[in-house]
């Protein structure tokens, strides 16, 4: 049997033996919308919950518009020219429009990394920031929310007086999806408020996981913190296996957002009536399979549906490395192993960025095998994150299959994350 895993750009397939029992789960293909940019131009002219978008802003207000980084395949050489038109529609002008990139935690984008999501003409004719979660002279205090987590945001964004928020939505592995106030927080927050809201407990929360919002205490600050600097509008969209733009939510930022949550929950999570001996699964793609740190998702979508003790095998490009930025990599070669990562984690006053994907990916390792091919990590750097190395995903699981013996089950999620199996018996 053949498959082909999203990975990197140009896909990887892969084959399983004919005798194996497999189930590939992927989400509901859904076509894009046959004009994509006026699909978006749609929305902001015909919102949820708010005026057109033209209606809203004023000439005098200054603008702000938050784009994803090159993390997320976020369609913003589409997204943000649509709204910049609508904004000239409305007479802004362009020196009081900043478009700010909501870097979270991550790295700071490259000049070519940002021409590459925006567009030549839009770097050339509008301010851009990007938000150095590190820079502690940069954010200001919005609020502090009830269980105490004061809120530094951005200054110059928290100060204009116009926030646009967009980005796109997908499950999310302890957020319940992507999108909505994600783009404030940790979008443009500071690292201090961000590990707060990502602690050791929230994220050892039962419902801090894909698909939940009501009751997830991460996606619930999440909410309480945007509402802190009072976004306007937001346009947030859905895309298929190809990026495309499937459909375009736009208006309030709380209204418009759940209606693209339940939009996304009807197509990408799958019910499956049994867990399997080894799933298989990639990180979907470019860029999402950049790094080890962001295939910790593919895995996380993978250990909803496999069995204690079984194995997962992650295709992941990761050609950013583990990466070398941040402390993902700092925190998995200082512990011993997964036992002794989590005691540090879950440690009285220990705090340091990037821990709650250490201490998922230790979670995960603790109920199964992890196996990772990539083309972009040596087999040492691997195996010094306490993985295992696969060097061929069709012999692995030819191997482990052999070894399972007669009935064992094989479960494919060719899209990674773009999928979310959950077990109901």
């Amino acid at each position: 049997m053949k498959i082909k895993l999203a990975y990197g750009k140009t896909g990887l397939d892969i084959h399983l033996p004919d005798t194996a029992c497999v189930k590939v789960i992927e989400p509901e293909f859904v076509p894009a919308c046959p004009d994509q940019k006026e699909a978006v131009i749609g929305s902001l002219r015909k919102p949820t919950g708010t005026p057109p978008l033209a209606e809203m802003v004023k000439k005098t207000d200054t603008v702000a518009v938050v784009f994803s980084d090159i993390t997320r395949p976020t369609p913003n050489h589409i997204i943000i020219p649509a709204i910049l038109e609508e904004l000239e529609k409305a007479g802004v002008p362009k020196d009081r429009i900043t478009l700010f990139n909501s870097t979270g935690t991550h790295r700071l984008n490259t000049p070519e990394e940002i021409q590459g999501m925006l567009g030549g003409e839009i770097v050339k004719n509008y301010r851009i920031i990007q938000n150095d979660a590190r820079a502690a002279a940069e954010h200001v205090t919005a609020g502090t929310t009830k269980s105490g987590n004061e809120v530094k945001i951005q200054k110059d964004f928290f100060a204009c007086s116009f926030k646009i928020l967009t980005g796109f939505i997908e499950p999310h592995f302890f957020a319940g999806f992507s999108g909505g106030g994600k783009a404030v927080m940790p979008g443009m927050a500071h690292l201090d408020t961000v590990m707060r809201n990502h602690n050791a407990l929230n994220i050892d929360d039962e419902q801090a996981v894909w698909g939940v919002l009501s009751g997830n205490p991460i996606r619930s600050e999440v909410n309480e913190a945007a509402s802190m600097v009072k976004p306007d509008f937001l346009v947030n969209v859905t895309l298929n296996r190809d990026k495309a733009i499937t459909a375009s939510f736009a208006g309030d930022w709380t209204q418009a957002y759940l209606e693209g949550t339940a939009f996304v929950k009807k197509t990408t999570m799958v019910r499956t009536d049994s867990l399997y001996d080894l799933v298989i699964t990639s990180n979907s793609g470019y860029p999402l399979d950049l790094n080890l740190y962001q295939a910790v998702k593919g895995m996380s979508a993978a250990a909803k549906v496999v069995k204690p003790g079984g194995t997962i095998i992650i295709a992941a490009e990761c050609w950013d490395g583990i990466p070398a930025h941040g402390s993902f990599g700092k925190i998995l070669l200082e512990a011993k192993d997964f036992d002794d990562m989590l005691d540090r984690i879950r440690s009285k006053g220990f705090m340091m960025d990037d821990q709650w994907q250490a201490q998922i990916l230790a979670l995960i390792a603790k109920k199964a095998d992890i196996y990772v091919y990539t083309t972009g990590l040596p087999e040492d750097q691997i195996t010094g994150a306490h993985l295992k190395y696969c060097a061929s995903v069709d012999a692995l699981a030819a191997d482990i299959l052999a070894k399972a013996g007669e009935g064992a089950k094989v479960c494919v999620l060719p899209e990674g994350p773009q999928t979310i199996p959950y077990y109901e018996a």
